[in-house]
């Protein structure tokens, strides 16, 4: 690892030894931050996993009715039937915090005279697919929101937790590993002057005492 380009004094030593400090700490953080957010990731995987799976089977049997519901049904009756919907649904989108990373938090609210009241036609005309396929459709709604919630917040965890790595290796192989290094570049030149110093202090003795006995003759 090459060493960072400095002088070696006394005050540079104490400056990179406080910024290993830090450093290092910081790294203990952004793993223990990179851990937390694997484990929450991870969880949420697995929920959405399982909720995938459901929602995809509630689909797969609206699928399936309403295919039913057009074949035993002419075109212009089962567009007639779906033309003016009863309900209306309004969506809000707030944010929660999850390790620093704020995901998606929806809530949704259906608009109506009637909230039990999801089927936008009268039942004489129309087959009891159609009716099946509307109900599913009423029940998977807030699944379907939930996982669009899970898989942004999924999404932006994953991204987080890249980051969060990226940061962690940096620390761990380039910055830490640089500043030991030239921490130790610059022991080895102050105790080289040190040394330097002490073996010029004592030729100065040696010359002295050398004169005072030239004198003393």
């Amino acid at each position: 690892m090459a060493k960072m380009r400095v002088n070696p004094t006394r005050m540079e030593l104490t400056r990179l030894k406080k910024r290993l400090r830090v450093a290092r700490r910081g790294h203990k953080l952004l793993k223990d931050k990179r851990d937390e957010l694997m484990k929450q990731f991870l969880e949420l995987v697995k929920k959405n996993k399982e909720l995938r799976e459901k929602v995809e089977k509630m689909m797969m049997k609206v699928h399936d009715n309403f295919l039913i519901a057009r074949a035993v049904m002419s075109s212009e009756m089962l567009e007639q039937a779906l033309m003016f919907p009863k309900q209306r649904v309004s969506l809000e989108v707030s944010t929660r915090n999850i390790m620093s990373v704020d995901v998606p938090d929806f809530h949704f609210k259906t608009k109506s005279d009637d909230e039990s009241n999801i089927y936008p036609y009268g039942f004489a005309m129309t087959s009891g697919e159609l009716d099946s396929a509307i109900g599913t459709l009423s029940e998977v709604l807030p699944y379907m929101l939930e996982l669009a919630q899970m898989e942004k917040a999924a999404q932006l965890l994953a991204e987080e937790i890249e980051k969060t790595r990226r940061r962690v290796n940096a620390l761990e192989y380039v910055l830490i590993p640089q500043l030991t290094e030239t921490i130790k570049y610059i022991v080895m030149k102050l105790d080289e002057n040190e040394r330097g110093n002490l073996t010029r202090l004592m030729k100065v003795k040696d010359m002295m005492i050398q004169q005072q006995i030239e004198a003393m003759h």
